[in-house]
């Protein structure tokens, strides 16, 4: 009986072990980072009095990133009619049609900022003070290296903050915009 129930104890052990996986293992460790050399010891040269050798030099510093290459958005042809279509339409009093126009001309050129600028100043013109920040920002976003319109965009964004009563925030969005204008 007792061999019977050994076995049964080995049987039901080993069929657990099948089904939970092999035992956890750790991870093998990394070796251990070797300790510093000791110090040399001074040459017989050295110690007799001569000269010894100037210390290695110091790593060199870290080079700054290179700055951004200067870069100036402009419409394309396509774009640009669209930008005078949708002026002529909010001129007329159909400033709806005026959006949708421009979101025509962002859908030929989705990252130029000067659309998203455009755009944005059409929201705002409808009092949808949320939405032309948001495109602002979106133009911030493109405009990298071209600091005019980045200025543009930043007064977008200050126009949207001032009009929503965040004053202090426009006052910064604006003196960005003036810093990035002076480049």
């Amino acid at each position: 009986m007792r061999r019977a129930l050994a076995a049964a104890a080995v049987l039901l052990a080993t069929s657990c072990q099948s089904l939970i996986g092999p035992p956890y293992q750790p991870p093998p460790q990394q070796p251990a980072e070797r300790p510093a050399a000791p110090p040399a010891q001074p040459s017989q040269q050295a110690r007799a009095g001569k000269a010894a050798q100037p210390p290695p030099p110091a790593p060199p510093q870290p080079v700054p990133p290179p700055p951004q290459p200067s870069r100036q958005f402009h419409l394309g042809a396509a774009a640009s009619a669209l930008v005078q279509q949708a002026s002529r339409e909010a001129a007329s009093g159909n400033p709806q049609l005026a959006q949708s126009t421009l979101e025509r001309a962002l859908r030929i050129e989705p990252a130029n900022p000067l659309l998203w600028i455009m755009l944005g100043q059409a929201h705002e013109s409808e009092g949808q003070y949320e939405l032309a920040g948001s495109m602002g920002r979106k133009a911030v976003q493109l405009a990298a290296g071209d600091p005019r319109a980045q200025a543009s965009a930043w007064r977008l964004i200050g126009d949207s903050l001032r009009a929503r009563g965040r004053n202090e925030e426009a006052n910064e969005a604006y003196s960005r915009a003036d810093m990035l204008a002076a480049q």
